[in-house]
This record gives structure tokens, sequence and C-alpha cells, in this order.
């Protein structure tokens, strides 16, 4: 499939790469102006900065224009900071000028309430399809040209290449300037209330610039599903790893970022199902974020999971085999080449396994290191880690750990294998360490466990672009109106039955007739009570399974006499592998989500579960199946195999039926029984809406 960029004006484009890389600049507001002209200065802006104001004659030594009309020029960005009532006619008077996008400054606008929702409203027609960044943010930040639409302190500085991030926190974003871990960044943009330009139009344009190396989202919200699923995928094909953190994901958190930029975070669990299927690594911290950022910016997404780790501590080779294990790491053996060398390089007295403890006899010894280091970088894994934790410069001498670094430097140049070397504490590898590493293409870690995580998500994004050919964009839901009516189960069952999915042989019947109809059936049966009024007739009464007689039909209808006076009979399906539950819903902002997992009547206990936007193909079905915990038992474990072509085959057409569907609104097959020679829905709930008339 070809890269797809999202729907948006050429013109457009052209005015928001304008402003993102700015080659003059106006300003509009007082003290905040100001800052933000001496902060373009401070990061070494080369262009024209135009400061406005109605009364001022200059600031900051400039001179000052008193409207956008008199500017010599249409600019190619402004930063607007003045009262928010005042914005709306500056940027409709820039807008009108030709500029290319404007970054927002001020508050009060939808994250204030109805009255701010209003006034949003009459921004968005002032910008008149001009970008526009905010409002409700601090501004932007391009380390890559030299421009700081920004009216306070940063900590960065100018690069030739790096990672953009976008953050709807202006204090996340200032703070992620300050940090100390050598994370290159090249563009910071904080997205505010993202009332006319949102991340995904933003995240298109930067996948333009050959110097983005990676992007990180930092989000509250996802407002446009479908356009962030198309500028996704285009990431993904273009070869540009994409790392989210997202805020939300607890009743407290999702409340939290309502009240403070108006964004709606939708179901965690269709975000998570969003981001996975867009090959974009979600991380849960800071911290996780800025070290996946840096390991993906040297190193890009990574071929497979097997790593190696060497260190002069059996207890960091154990700390971090355990947390490998956490996030999916394999720790293979050493190829028997490697052993043998690296057993002849250190000795007896060392165990030879990976992770390695190579201890201290070759503490201290660069040639020895070295060698050791080739042979561990020469195993041919997907990357290859390093422990080592500088000691405090202000009472320490760092002489042999210097030493370690310079062998492992040079044992890299040799091989060139992917490495990392990483500290088990933040503060463990100094901030000139760290750039040194990274001007040698050596990736600075802090953190044994964010280091991993970070692999982790670099070995994610590269199963992702591997299948990303197969993988379609979202579709823009579909709007259901009318009130919500659910189908009987013998309904909802002629439904997916004529989609090609097996139900039980079975009949309708009235209470009288179902000894009869049990019996022209044959035993064992099941018998149900129907009713468009019963979504759970276990708990109601209303299943009986496992009727052998027509006596005991008799009876079971009669016990279920005071619930509905239509009984649905039904072959027992017996031989079961495993129950299914397999789910639609559809989502106002996400549309249809197919959820498979552990079915039967602990669905709720066992919560086990894989959620997937649709369309899904068959491969990604069977691949969700993989990972539930169950699958052991649908592949044989200790008993016969379930028929999982079959399975698969019955999913997928569940999810198309759904999909053919555009008044549905819920759809639950619990369970679908896993069987030797097929699969069987044996329990349906569909509801639609009503249509008129």
């Amino acid at each position: 499939m070809s890269v797809e960029s999202t729907s948006v004006s050429p013109a457009r484009q052209r005015n928001l790469r304008r402003l993102l890389a700015p080659e003059h600049v106006a300003v509009f507001g007082g003290d905040a102006a100001a800052e933000a002209i001496r902060q373009c200065r401070r990061i070494g802006f080369a262009g024209q900065v135009w400061p406005v104001h109605p009364h001022r004659t200059e600031i900051e030594g400039l001179r000052c224009y008193r409207s956008a009309a008199e500017l010599p020029e249409a600019p190619d960005a402004a930063f607007v900071a003045v009262p928010k009532e005042a914005t709306i006619g500056v940027v409709a008077d820039l807008a009108a000028r030709g500029t290319g996008g404007v970054v927002c400054h001020a508050s009060g606008f939808a994250e204030h309430g109805p009255d701010g929702s209003a006034l949003q409203e009459s921004l968005v027609d002032a910008a008149a399809g001009m970008p526009l960044i905010g409002p409700n943010c601090i501004g932007l930040l391009n380390y890559l040209d030299g421009a700081a639409l920004w009216p306070d302190q940063h900590g960065g500085r100018r690069v030739e290449r790096g990672v953009a991030v976008l953050t709807q926190s202006g204090n996340i974003g200032q703070n992620l300037t300050m940090q100390r871990r050598s994370l290159p960044l090249a563009q910071l943009i904080t997205l505010g209330n993202g009332a006319v330009t949102g991340a995904a139009e933003l995240v298109d344009a930067l996948l333009e610039d050959p110097r983005i190396t990676a992007i990180g989202l930092h989000l509250e919200g996802v407002d446009d599903v479908a356009a962030l699923s198309r500028v996704g995928l285009r990431a993904l094909r273009a070869g540009i790893p994409v790392v989210v953190l997202k805020s939300g994901s607890s009743e407290l958190g999702a409340q939290a970022n309502l009240s403070h930029t108006s964004s709606l975070a939708g179901s965690d669990v269709l975000c998570d199902a969003l981001f996975r299927r867009l090959g974009m690594a979600r991380v849960h911290r800071v911290e996780t974020f800025v070290e996946a950022l840096k390991f993906l910016h040297v190193h890009g997404p990574l071929a497979g999971t097997r790593i190696a780790s060497a260190s002069c501590s059996g207890g960091e080779a154990a700390l971090v085999a355990d947390l490998a294990e956490r996030r999916g790491l394999d720790l293979p053996p050493f190829p028997d080449g490697t052993g043998r060398q690296l057993q002849r390089l250190l000795g007896d007295r060392v165990a030879v396994a990976n992770p390695l403890d190579y201890h201290t006899y070759i503490w201290g010894d660069r040639p020895a290191q070295t060698a050791c280091f080739a042979e561990l970088l020469g195993a041919g894994f997907d990357a290859h880690l390093l422990l080592v934790d500088f000691p405090r410069e202000d009472r320490c001498a760092d002489g042999p750990w210097v030493t370690t670094v310079d062998a492992f430097l040079a044992a890299h140049r040799q091989v060139g294998s992917p490495a990392c070397v990483v500290s088990s504490l933040p503060e463990g590898l100094p901030e000139q360490v760290g750039e040194r590493l990274l001007a040698e293409g050596m990736a600075p870690m802090q953190g044994v466990a964010d280091c991993l995580a970070a692999i982790s998500a670099a070995a994610e994004i590269g199963a992702a672009q591997r299948r990303s050919d197969a993988t379609a964009p979202l579709e823009i839901p579909v709007e259901v109106v009318g009130e919500p009516h659910q189908l009987d189960e013998r309904a909802g069952k002629r439904a997916l039955s004529a989609s090609g999915v097996a139900t039980p042989e079975g009949a309708l019947t009235s209470a009288d007739d179902a000894p009869e109809a049990a019996a022209r059936i044959g035993f064992p049966v099941v018998v149900k009570a129907v009713s468009a009024d019963l979504a759970h007739k276990t708990e109601a009464g209303g299943v009986r399974v496992g009727l052998t007689s027509g006596e005991q039909v008799r009876d079971a209808v009669a016990d279920m006499a005071g619930l509905t006076d239509a009984f649905l009979v039904e072959r027992m399906v017996e031989g079961a592998v495993a129950e299914l539950i397999v789910g639609v819903r559809r989502d106002p902002q996400f549309g249809l989500s197919l959820t498979i997992g552990a079915g039967g009547v602990l669905v709720e206990l066992v919560r086990d579960s894989v959620t997937l936007l649709l369309p899904a193909t068959r491969e990604q079905i069977a691949d969700a199946l993989r990972d539930l915990r169950i699958w052991p038992l649908l592949a044989g474990f200790r008993g016969p195999a379930a028929d999982v072509p079959a399975v698969v085959d019955a999913i997928t057409a569940i999810a198309e039926h759904a999909r053919g569907d555009d008044a549905l609104l819920e759809l639950d097959v619990n369970p679908l029984l896993a069987t030797p020679r097929g699969a069987v829905a044996v329990d349906v709930l569909i509801r639609r809406a009503k249509e008129d008339g």
C-alpha cells in the first residue's frame, strides 16, 4: 500500500510548514511577547521578529507595529499572547493578512465551560482555515531551525536531527526541555485545546521533515480517531516510530484531563487497541517516554526481542533477567563460538551465560574489555546492553568506569551492532557521558527498567512495521439514530447463521411442544427461555443444560413459565476445548470494536481478553487469539486442540456481520464453543437501533 497523507489541502499544508519552521515571526502582546523575543534570540533565530502592540513604540529594542495590517508582509508565524477576548480579532486579522499560522497562548476557552466553548467556536471561525495551535498552550520550540514561539524559559538547544514531541500539557513540555538524559529534541509543540490544528495534522507535517527521527505524543484524549489512524499508518510505513504517553486511564485521570483541555479521553481499552493497531508504542511514565524516544532516535525499531546483557555484577545480571522476562524480551544463550571465545577471554572462574556477569578480573584492562565486548556485540542479537553506573563526580574518581565505556565504544566501532550503555539508576550516567555515547551512535540509557521498556517498544514497533501493509485505516464512525432494541436469542442466531456462523440445531416451541421438539432434535438438549427482555438468562433461571429426557424438558419449561411462553430447544454441543466470548461494540469516537476473550460464566472474573478495532483481518484475529492466556488450551494443552481455523472463521464472520449492520449497537456471543471439529455460537445477544416504522 502507498503511504497516505491526511486529507488537508496543499495550501494549508504549506502554511503549517511555515508555522513550524518560520522565516519571520510576529509577536502580539506585552511581557509574554517580550519573553518570546528573548527566547528567539537565545535559540539563535536568524529571521525577522516583528512585535505588535497598539500602544508601545518598541519591545526589546525592536520597533512595534500597531496591527497585523501594518506588518511589512504576512508573517510565517505569529505568537499571540493577548487577553482571550482580544485574541479573536487578532486571529481574524492575521488570517486575512495571509499568515502561515498562529500560536494562541491565551486560556479561558473550551476548558472553562459553556461560555469558553462559545468563545472557542468564535476563535475557530476567526482562523478561517489558518493553522492555529492552542488556545491554552505555551507554544512551540523548533530546535532544528531556531524558532521559539515560547514565553518562558526552556532547557533545549539547537540540534541537526532529533525527535519531535507533541504534548497537551505545557508544563510537561517545558519539563521535557529541561531533561538531562541526552534526548535530542528537534521540535516541541504544546497542543493546548487543539481547537483548529490537532495532533494528527501536526504529525502529518512533521513526517515531511527528514531530520525528525521519532515522534512522541503526550495525549489526554483522541478527538479524531480516523485522522490519527491515517497519519499513524503513514508514519508506520515511512519508518518513523511513534511513542505515546496517554493519561486518563483512571477515572480521576480522565476527569483531570477534561478540566485541563476539554479533551474527551475515550475508553482506555479502545485507545490501547488504536495504538497497537497503528504500531504506536504506548508507555505510562514520562521517564519511559524519554528513554524510548532516545533509543528509537539512535537505533530505530528493532527486528526482534533477543537481547544480550553484560555487567560486572551477578546482582545486576539477575535484575536484567527478571525485568526482561516481564517485558517479553528474550535472553538466549550465546552462540557456541561466542561462548567459547568469552570463556577463553574471561577464564574458568567466570560462568559464561546471558546475561553475562564478566566479574572484575578484567576491570580497568581496556584491551581485555574491548575483546570481551566485541564478542558480546558479535553475538548477533537485536540489542546489546552494558550496565555501568558511574560514581559521583563530586566525591569519587571515575577512571575504570571511563575505561569500560571506552572499551565498549571501541568494540562497537569494530562490530557495529545495536548497543546501549545503561545505568541502573538514572543519575548513574552523567550527561557528558551520554552526549559522548550519542555522538558515537550508541544509546545512553538511564534506568534498567525504562531501558528494557524502551527496547520492548522498539521491538513492538518493528513488528508492526513488518505487517503494516496488511493494516487498513479506520473508518469514520457511523452515527446511529434510534432507540436501542434487543433481539431475542432466536432472531440473533438466525442473523449470525445467515452470515456463516455455526449455531446449534434447534427449534422455537411452546411449553406444550417442547418435549416433542427435544425428542426430534435428539438428546441431550438445552432449553432456554426466549424473550427480548432477557439479557442474562442464566441469572434469571432461564437456561437448563444437559437434559436427557422428555420429562426433564417438561419440568424445565414449567419452571421457566414465569419468564416467557416461548422456548428454544437446542441440541447440546459437547466436547468443547474452550469457551470464548466474542463481543462487538459501537463507540461514537472509535466506531466498531471487537473483543475476544475467555468466555462462559467466569468472563468477568477471569478478564482475559484482547480488543481490536474494526476492520480487522483474519491474521489480526488469529494473533489476538494467540495473545490470550487461554491460548494453550486452544492449542491442545494436555488434551485435544481446538479447530483454530474454524474459530478464526467464526470470529471473522461475526466481525463482518457487525460491519454490515449500520444499526448495530452491541453484539455478544458468549460462549463461542471451540471444539476439535468446529466453533459454535451457543448464546447470542444483539442490540440494534430500532428503525423508524
